[in-house]
């Protein structure tokens, strides 16, 4: 009879582990999965911004080089350079870059053009305020070649 009694403790207690085998995860386990997470986001979160910050300056940085050469087309053109982002292209002095938005292609920069006299140019990009790149610091290019980030060359 006691053996009988061993078997049937035996399957009782393989059923009751099964059983909780069965049941999911322990509170404990969920901790340490939301720990995880949690210590993941905060090391991933930040480089993901910066890497999208540093996306968007280069990118503003390759329009600037677009636009200086659109400006060195209108200057063989016309002798002078355009003075405004916004005006329609002609290909001419009077006309502008063709820029309607003001806007580098993701909205990040603002672009604008500034003339010294009809020989010299500096296209700039400043941040936008309200996004991501609004502690970025200002891009520029000039006629001579001159580029600059935040008051560094680039």
């Amino acid at each position: 009879m006691k053996a009988a009694m061993n078997t049937m403790t035996c399957r009782a207690t393989g059923r009751l582990a099964a059983r909780r085998r069965a049941a999911g995860f322990t509170l404990i386990e969920m901790m340490i999965v939301v720990v995880l997470v949690g210590v993941l986001a905060r090391v991933a979160i930040p480089s993901y911004i910066n890497y999208v910050v540093r996306g968007s300056r280069t990118a503003a940085q390759a329009e600037l080089l677009e636009l200086a050469a659109t400006q060195e087309r209108i200057f063989l053109n016309s002798g002078a350079y355009a003075s405004s982002v916004s005006a329609a292209y002609t290909g001419q002095s009077a006309g502008g870059l063709g820029i309607t938005s003001l806007k580098t292609k993701d909205a990040r920069y603002a672009l604008g053009v500034t003339l010294s006299g009809t020989q010299f140019f500096t296209l700039t990009a400043t941040p936008v305020s309200g996004t991501q790149q609004a502690g970025d610091g200002n891009i520029s290019m000039t006629s001579a070649g001159a580029r600059s980030w935040n008051g560094k060359s680039w």
